[in-house]
């Protein structure tokens, strides 16, 4: 990069590369190259397990190199303009449109913008019909991949799941035909179908009702899966992971080891996306976990970790772990940080042993500001268990405490709402309450509200998401309850949520809105700087687009939805037994305590954590109508 242009934009260190454990080879032995894209800044990106995961593994294939590519950003993009500069990866300085495979992960909706506009800095073609034989071949991964279609008109391959054994197998297969002549695009991408956990749209046929929802989604061939099963990982003990790996120049989001303890969740929280698709728990054991601790400590010198996984504390072995850390980290000055527990299983004794839970701040996610709401979400705790979390928190000196929920849950009310301010205002009344508090200090409690998004795959993806009017109008019932100074009162965006919404549900039909926004410069949209609702009003508006029909209509329960070509292990009988249990406000157990049947226990194999499986069904399940389970 040249140096004139590096001095003109901020944050030069995000573009030069070079650092501290970037892999290097030798092109002359290379056979296939991998631009690996996170569509959003190096600070973000580079903080980013899976991106690390997967540039270990990838380029643990000798004849196989994976480059690091981040998304310039607004001051570079018009260096790049200026001086009509390409995409480059980080690694090699080489165009990111020289690769065979460009490889985005998409973690999040708002990022659909940002891929458009890094294929149109690297000079690929954006829609993946008008790219020719030499064109990379473009690959999407991670959560949003589980509805891909917004999104699949520009992708000629989606990897579904998890891809520590996945895409070296692609890799191989596109060596492969390369080597023995039977390479063409067209081929290669139908043997690519046949895989266990790739989809490939072009070979999907999509079909509409006249009420503009879908009738069907078929393969055109027989030899094709009519659902693409998920990947997993059944053994993490023998997975690679990245215990040595670069470092940043530059500070990032996370400046910190991260380990990570297992994959999925036992809880079923019936609004949590996560929560189903990285079904079937399967953990690391300690032994595993205390080796790559340490080796990450030589290799990093970091001196914080994280211990990583959706509920840290549902870790079947949380005391024996926490106990082996606690004295080698006091020895080697490291603060552990479990930044996922539950109030159910918040501890005097994990204060104890965890430092960064003693030093920093305190954050519990009640969800919902009344018990019922909080059954019909299946949330499985209670107002009891925060009470008691957080008098262990005044216990040992702490005086300010974050509690996050959400507005516009189904089946919520206004007394849900007002719950919230209750339930902080419960909270502040305990500390006075507490003999061991220290009265001349001031308590506070933050209360941080997210606006509720139907996703794909959870009991809640048949409902609408609140209009933007209500979300607005139940943001400032809510503002109106909260008279005590002592609390802090945050909300999101709700039309940041409402254009999630329309992402997290659409169809293949939004891809003509995505080339419009792209044509207008549209990118970063996960920024507050660069995200306005109104323009994007203005480009449905223009492109014929309907975005309603995704985000505040209900789905019917016999409709075909845009993911149902997708197999994530949950079964759809499940997800609907779910739903109508929330309406009925009945909570469902965690996976230890008993089974629900959700079907992800066909997946894991011997290390997979659902024990009880082989009991379901625990109680007669509900008979659902035929017609309500679409095939």
């Amino acid at each position: 990069m040249n140096s004139s242009i590096l001095k003109s934009v901020s944050k030069p260190g995000r573009y030069c590369g070079g650092e501290y454990g970037q892999i290097v080879k030798d092109k002359a032995n290379i056979n296939c190259r991998v631009a690996f894209c996170f569509p959003d800044t190096y600070e973000i990106g580079m903080s980013n397990l899976g991106l690390r995961i997967l540039y270990g593994v990838l380029n643990r294939e000798p004849d196989v190199w994976c480059e690091r590519v981040f998304a310039p950003w607004l001051d570079m993009q018009e260096q790049m303009q200026k001086y009509a500069l390409p995409l480059c990866a980080l690694e090699s300085g080489d165009p990111v449109g020289d690769f065979d495979f460009v490889a985005f992960t998409l973690q999040y909706e708002l990022c659909y913008t940002t891929v458009l506009n890094m294929l149109s800095l690297a000079g690929i073609p954006l829609l993946a019909s008008e790219r020719g034989e030499d064109a990379p071949l473009v690959i999407g991964g991670g959560h949003c991949a589980y509805n891909p279609e917004p999104v699949a008109d520009f992708f000629d391959i989606f990897s579904i799941g998890e891809g520590e054994e996945a895409l070296p197998e692609l890799m191989r297969l596109y060596i492969s035909m390369k080597q023995d002549g039977s390479y063409t695009r067209a081929a290669f991408l139908h043997e690519v179908a046949k895989l266990e956990g790739f989809y490939v749209p072009s070979l999907y046929a999509v079909d509409y009702n006249p009420d503009g929802t879908l009738a069907s989604i078929t393969p055109k061939y027989d030899d094709i899966p009519k659902k693409v099963r998920k990947r997993i990982i059944r053994d993490l003990d023998k997975v690679f992971y990245p215990t040595s790996t670069y470092l940043p120049f530059i500070e990032t989001v996370q400046d910190k080891m991260v380990l990570e303890v297992y994959r999925g969740c036992i809880r079923g929280c019936r609004f949590c996306q996560a929560g189903m698709v990285c079904r079937p728990v399967r953990e690391k054991t300690v032994d595993k976990l205390f080796d790559d601790a340490k080796c990450m400590y030589k290799n990093f010198g970091y001196d914080e970790m994280t211990l990583s996984s959706l509920s840290i504390s549902d870790y079947s072995q949380i005391d024996a772990l926490t106990d082996r850390f606690a004295a080698w980290a006091t020895e080697h000055h490291i603060s552990l940080s479990l930044p996922s527990l539950r109030l159910d299983s918040f501890t005097r004794e994990l204060m104890d042993k965890v430092s960064t839970v003693k030093t920093g701040s305190l954050t519990f996610a009640p969800e919902a500001g009344t018990q019922r709401l909080r059954d019909a979400i299946n949330k499985n705790v209670c107002e009891a268990d925060l009470l008691r979390a957080v008098n262990v928190a005044y216990d040992v000196g702490k005086t300010a405490v974050k509690l996050y929920f959400m507005n516009g849950l189904p089946t919520e009310t206004d007394e849900d709402i007002e719950g919230i301010a209750l339930l902080a205002k419960r909270v502040i009344e305990e500390y006075y309450q507490n003999p061991n508090t220290d009265k001349k200090k001031r308590p506070s409690v933050t209360i941080s509200v997210a606006c509720f998004v139907p996703k794909p795959f959870t009991p809640f993806q048949w409902e609408r998401q609140n209009t933007f009017e209500e979300l607005m109008r139940k943001q400032e019932l809510l503002k109106s309850k909260i008279t005590d100074r002592k609390i802090v009162y945050n909300y999101h965006d709700a039309s940041v949520s409402y254009l999630e919404a329309v992402f997290a549900r659409g169809d293949r039909r939004l891809a003509k809105a995505l080339l419009l926004a792209n044509a207008r410069g549209f990118k970063f949209d996960a920024w507050t700087e660069c995200f306005s609702l109104e323009r994007w009003q203005e480009v449905f508006r223009d492109a014929g687009v309907d975005a309603d029909f995704y985000a505040t209509r209900g789905f019917g329960l016999d409709e075909v939805l845009p993911w149902d070509m997708i197999d994530c292990g949950v079964t759809k009988e499940f997800l609907l037994r779910e739903r109508e249990r929330a309406y009925a406000a009945k909570t469902t157990p965690n996976c230890r305590e008993q089974c629900s049947g959700c079907g992800a226990n066909r997946l894991g194999g011997e290390r997979a954590v659902c024990p009880n499986a082989a009991k379901y069904p625990p109680e007669e399940p509900t008979v659902l109508p035929r017609k309500m389970i679409p095939d």
